[in-house]
């Protein structure tokens, strides 16, 4: 059985340990919304902000035709997001479902959309169908350059744009309509925003629509053992820190086991410490050099890790917090790869 999500294979004695009927189990992975424990117990995934907002717009559109009481959109990862939902005369309002995520602050938090049908133009006659998406209250504004989206834009990150886009454009097929423009908001956004470093980041008046695979993945004390447990049993291991990370890890260390701890590497490097042969600790440079040296930004003048090396590639702070990494990785190769997949930093060569 192969969790859709992050391609792991569950291993057989993980499921046999499960309390759930097989074919019951089976479509909880195949739609991407449990992860299974080395001890058999279930924890549940969530939907990220972009797939919370894709599932509002969708629904709103096709409420220009009918009231619509649930839906389902594509997410990054493959399977399909389902969600009860609200909406009516072109507004939609979908709640962000719960997740056994310990501090995921925008569970139960209400998105929203509106559309309303745009008339075409000589310019536009006969092209493909108009889609304008549009930041309403709540959702936050880029304020500084050095992050994934250009200054002055709202904060909705790439891959959940192009999901809301996609999101619009089934809806479109299913109810005939070509031209739309859709607007969306988080109505206690800024509120929430209080509780996110959005402010420090550089993102002010709202929150971020995010996601890389559409699900928020769980989080408690047991998957981190498990975690602990596949990195323990690999002789090669690769720790990441997130999504894009497992997916560059994967094309650079393609004979390694990828494991993700997010932000908790020490707990990786110490799960590893035993008889894994090779280490590597590769990903984005934020997580990881703020682990290396959790002050590299103090008194920087730059907002963010990526901020600095975007605007600053060869600032002193950078090589010196990257010698402080591997000292404190204990002898763990260090990989700095950008968004692209480009490595920026190598403490031990190309493989």
């Amino acid at each position: 059985m192969i969790d859709p999500v992050d391609n792991f294979k569950i291993p057989d004695e993980w499921i046999a340990r499960t309390q759930i009927p097989l074919n019951k189990l089976e479509k909880q992975v195949s739609q991407g919304l449990v992860v299974v424990l080395s001890n058999g117990s279930i924890l549940k995934r969530g939907y990220t902000t972009g797939t919370t907002v894709a599932a509002a717009a969708k629904a709103s559109v096709l409420s220009l035709k009918k009231d619509i009481g649930h839906v389902c959109v594509p997410t990054p990862a493959g399977p399909r997001a389902c969600l009860g939902i609200k909406a009516h005369d072109g507004c939609a309002v979908a709640t962000k479902p719960q997740s056994d995520h310990e501090s995921d602050i925008t569970r139960g938090l209400e998105f929203k959309a509106c559309s309303r049908l745009i008339e075409r133009t000589m310019a536009t006659t006969g092209q493909i169908s108009q889609i304008k998406i549009l930041a309403g209250e709540g959702i936050g504004t880029v304020v500084r350059d050095g992050l994934e989206i250009k200054k002055g834009n709202p904060a909705i990150n790439p891959v959940p744009m192009q999901q809301i886009r996609d999101a619009v454009i089934e809806a479109l097929e299913e109810t005939g309509l070509e031209d739309v423009e859709v607007i969306v908001s988080v109505p206690k956004g800024a509120e929430i925003a209080k509780n996110t470093l959005n402010g420090r980041i550089g993102i002010m008046g709202g929150i971020s629509i995010l996601g890389t695979t559409g699900f928020v993945e769980p989080w408690n004390d047991h998957l981190g053992e498990t975690k602990e447990i596949l990195t323990k049993e690999a002789t090669k291991v690769v720790i990441t820190t997130g999504r894009q990370g497992m997916r560059y890890s994967t094309m650079l260390f393609p004979d390694h086991t990828i494991v993700m701890f997010g932000s908790r590497i020490s707990e990786g490097l110490a799960a590893a410490s035993g008889n894994v042969e090779e280490i590597v600790i590769c990903g984005l440079p934020g997580l990881i050099l703020k682990w290396g040296n959790p002050d590299i930004l103090k008194n920087s003048g730059f907002a963010t890790v990526s901020d600095m090396i975007i605007n600053d590639p060869d600032n002193k702070r950078l090589l010196s917090t990257f010698g402080q990494t591997v000292d404190k990785s204990g002898g763990a190769r260090i990989v700095i790869t950008d968004r692209s997949g480009k490595v920026l930093m190598d403490s031990g060569g190309m493989p």
